[in-house]
Formats: structure tokens, sequence, C-alpha cells
């Protein structure tokens, strides 16, 4: 368990460090799990890598437990949240205007991507 956890926060580590030595405008943690998954899938296409942390499921039960304790790592941000209570008094409309905004971007958007992708496959069908 120890080595599985070390082994996604040695990931997490190698995306900062890529991410800070090339000056990619993408959140290290993001590089860090895409080696992370590809330390996966070589791990289910070569034998050689199923060793260590990788072998039998190691790093799956680690996920488990953190996912499980992942309510832990709101309050820190929920304490920040208390700490600015003024910010938010001051601009409270305006947050909950942007965010308004934003849920209904996001829906358009996932909407037409739908809409776009169901018509890709509906063509497919029709051309077999």
């Amino acid at each position: 368990m120890i080595a599985s956890l070390s082994l996604i926060l040695l990931c997490q580590l190698i995306g900062e460090v890529a991410v800070r030595a090339l000056g990619v405008p993408v959140p290290g943690p993001v590089i860090g799990l895409m080696l992370l998954l590809a330390l996966l899938f070589a791990r289910d296409r070569f034998a050689a890598f199923a060793r260590g942390p990788l072998a039998n499921d190691g790093v799956e039960s680690a996920s488990r437990g953190m996912l499980a304790n992942l309510s832990l790592l709101f309050v820190p941000a929920g304490v920040g949240v208390v700490q600015k209570l003024n910010l938010l008094e001051a601009h409270g409309v305006a947050i909950l205007v942007v965010l308004a905004i934003s849920v209904v971007i996001t829906l358009l958007a996932t909407v037409a991507t739908f809409v776009a992708a169901s018509r890709l496959l509906a063509r497919r069908e029709e051309r077999r």
C-alpha cells in the first residue's frame, strides 16, 4: 500500500517537475496522472511492468483508499472560504452570476457535444 501511494505521488512529482521545466500551461498533477495511466497500460501489455506497486492491483486499491477519504481534502478549502467571507460579502452577487453563466455554458457545450457525437454515430450506422 505504501509503495503504491509512493508511486502515485512520484508520478505527480514528475508531472510537476516536467511542467515547471518545460513551461507547459497544464497542471502538473494532470501530467502525472497521464504518466500513471501510461504505466498502467504498460503493465497490462507487458509482463515486465507488473512488478512492485503495479502488481496485484496495488495502485487500484491505494486509489480506492484515497477516494474513500477524499472529503477530508475539502476541509482546507472550506476553511479558506470562511476566512474570505468579507470578499464573498463584497462580490457575492458577481460570483453567483459568473457561476450561473458558466453552468449554462457548460450545459450547452455538453448538449452540443452529445448531439454532434450522436449524429456522427448515426451516419456511421447508416453507411453500414
